[in-house]
């Protein structure tokens, strides 16, 4: 996959790509047949087609033509597959589930893939900010309120507060669901729960509709769950989880972006060759890495607003067009947050720290305006240092991205 208008798209790899939607949509179709079999509803035979092989990449164009037809890509599959697939397969696949089973148990696995990357990214990046905040914990700086210099810091605290954003970005990853969506028509599972009445007795049928749903999410390593159909909670929450990855890479870059000014110089991306340089001059060494993370920042949030207005607008058992608004607004979130990943991780491995140019900015200012006026309340002098509970946050920080760091793990 590749894409001229964003770059860095090649760090996804083929994660959430049309192949990987394609082929988790018939992951899904193959794992229902097996749930079927295992619920002795179809013949064992039906379930043993290899579905993955009668579909190729050479195929994605003509389904996504297809799809136009039929306003999603299952209905143009599922006819390719009946096609290609022998009896009894033929005969059976697809039978008890509906498009938007396929679709969203689709996507919740092409995201669950996703989720694991970025879970791998986080830890990373929350290791490589816990070294910076522990080195540099007595590392003096400039604090800045409103681009001004105000009071001392230290670089330390600094990185702790960035520490504590992706802590709490991945916290918020880390209760992430991938559930199942097996519904069937209108979300009743009624053809399969007739398939079960009419094949074991009335009375088995429920039992058996809800354990063919859970088998499926078994067989697809994906959390068991009720239809939910129409209430688009599940998308929604993931899109929020991304966008909080974003907000903290963004809020990182913004600080070195500033902080690497050459009239302010304490902050520097790692050079490398081929990065930073300028079409026209030679002399420049832009901060890339953060003005790329800085741009999925901007984007994302109104990717994620486009997920909520569409669970909003659901009505009826199957959304006429707000369902449909979901798909690619999705996939491009996700997978520009897996892109944003990778480019934080390189800032945050890479980051050129300026000890000597943070000391100096701090000694050509007067940043002592509040602590003489605290002291002139009481009639002392000043203390010898002004900066309150810096290690003790520093700590605070430290302990949580422990244990963030397990739970990732």
């Amino acid at each position: 996959m590749t894409n001229l208008l964003w770059p860095g798209d090649h760090r996804a790899g083929r994660l959430l790509t049309d192949t990987a939607v394609l082929r988790a949509m018939v992951d899904v179709e193959i794992a229902w047949l097996q749930a079927l079999r295992n619920g002795e509803l179809i013949p064992d035979q039906a379930a043993d087609c290899d579905l993955q092989a009668l579909i190729g990449d050479a195929d994605l164009p003509v389904i996504a033509e297809a799809a136009d037809g039929g306003a999603n890509p299952v209905i143009p599959l599922v006819a390719l597959l009946r096609q290609r697939a022998p009896e009894p397969t033929r005969h059976w696949l697809h039978r008890g589930l509906t498009s938007q089973d396929v679709v969203d148990t689709a996507l919740m696995a092409v995201l669950r893939d996703a989720v694991a990357q970025l879970r791998t990214e986080l830890v990373t990046q929350l290791t490589c900010l816990a070294e910076l905040a522990h080195t540099h914990r007595a590392t003096p700086m400039t604090a800045r309120t409103l681009a001004q210099p105000a009071i001392p810091t230290t670089f330390g605290v600094k990185a702790a507060v960035w520490l504590a954003s992706v802590c709490d970005a991945a916290a918020a990853l880390n209760l992430i669901r991938t559930p199942v969506q097996i519904g069937g028509a209108a979300g009743t599972m009624a053809a399969a729960t007739e398939l079960a009445a009419l094949l074991q007795g009335p009375t088995r049928a429920v039992d058996i509709v809800l354990t063919l749903a859970d088998d499926t999410a078994d067989t697809l390593g994906l959390d068991r769950q009720a239809p939910w159909h129409t209430s688009r909670a599940p998308i929604t929450a993931i899109g929020d989880a991304l966008v909080g990855c974003t907000d903290a890479w963004g809020r990182i870059a913004a600080d070195v972006v500033t902080l690497g000014r050459p009239e302010i110089g304490e902050l520097a991306e790692a050079t490398e060759p081929g990065r930073g340089g300028s079409s026209t001059m030679p002399d420049k060494n832009n901060p890339v890495l953060s003005v790329l993370l800085r741009r999925a920042a901007l984007s994302a949030p109104p990717l994620a607003g486009t997920l909520h207005t569409a669970a909003a607008f659901n009505n009826d058992e199957r959304a006429d067009g707000a369902w449909h608004a979901e798909w690619d607004a999705l996939r491009t979130l996700a997978r520009r947050t897996l892109i944003a990943a990778s480019h934080a991780t390189d800032l945050l491995t890479g980051l050129r720290i300026d000890s000597a140019r943070m000391a100096t900015n701090l000694a050509a200012v007067d940043v002592s305006g509040e602590q003489q006026a605290i002291a002139s309340l009481v009639d002392k002098p000043p203390t010898s240092e002004y900066l309150g509970v810096a290690d003790a946050l520093i700590d605070r920080a430290l302990h949580r991205a422990e244990q963030v760091v397990q739970e990732l793990k």
